[in-house]
């Protein structure tokens, strides 16, 4: 063998080795540190609250849920005809709430409506709300229609490390929850409004 053909060879094994070595600490850091949550950009932050400040924006129904969607309109539509109050639409006073907001931390005027399938919250990419917190777990709670028969809507800790706290009580099991009710977590706090 040549020399030159001798160090093309060395220098390629050098490159296939450094080639590994990356992708081994890309691994480690995905099992250390989780799912990468990437942060909202400033323009679309500010175009976001100058939405917000003009009126609640309709929410546009994803193809994929869209059985979903007119299975649940066409529930609704029947709890009415029926005289029976369907959960999560405001038919008695202001103390029923139909939109979750992020009033602080990273992903402060954020709006999220309720559906009656419920809002699961927390660091997973599967939540509806994902949040950008420390503090939050994967799947660290979830906002569902009050089974009790009222017309209302219920909060549930998912058993999350740092906890729920709805004011400064931390939450254990589920409470109903109305609207101006806070829920902070971690750093993030959410307010249920009508």
């Amino acid at each position: 063998m040549s020399e030159l053909t001798l160090t093309l060879l060395r220098l390629g094994l050098l490159a296939l080795l450094w080639l590994f070595i990356f992708s081994v600490v890309g691994v480690l850091r995905t099992d250390i540190y989780g799912t990468a949550v990437t942060r909202r950009g400033k323009r679309k932050a500010a175009k976001e609250a100058q939405n917000q400040q003009r009126g609640p924006a309709r929410t546009p129904v994803p193809a994929a849920a869209g059985a979903g969607a007119a299975a649940g309109a066409a529930g609704v539509a029947a709890a009415q005809g029926s005289g029976r109050k369907a959960p999560g639409r405001k038919t008695r006073g202001k103390g029923v709430p139909t939109t979750l907001v992020v009033t602080e931390g990273p992903l402060a005027g954020t709006s999220l409506p309720l559906r009656s399938g419920g809002v699961l919250i927390g660091r997973n990419p599967e939540c509806a709300l994902v949040l950008d917190d420390d503090y939050a777990s994967g799947r660290h709670c979830r906002i569902y229609p009050d089974p009790s028969g009222r017309d209302g809507w219920a909060v549930e800790d998912l058993g999350s490390t740092n906890g729920t706290f709805i004011g400064r009580d931390r939450l254990t099991g589920s409470r109903p929850v109305e609207v101006g009710t806070t829920l902070r977590i971690g750093k993030t706090v959410l307010e249920l409004r009508g």
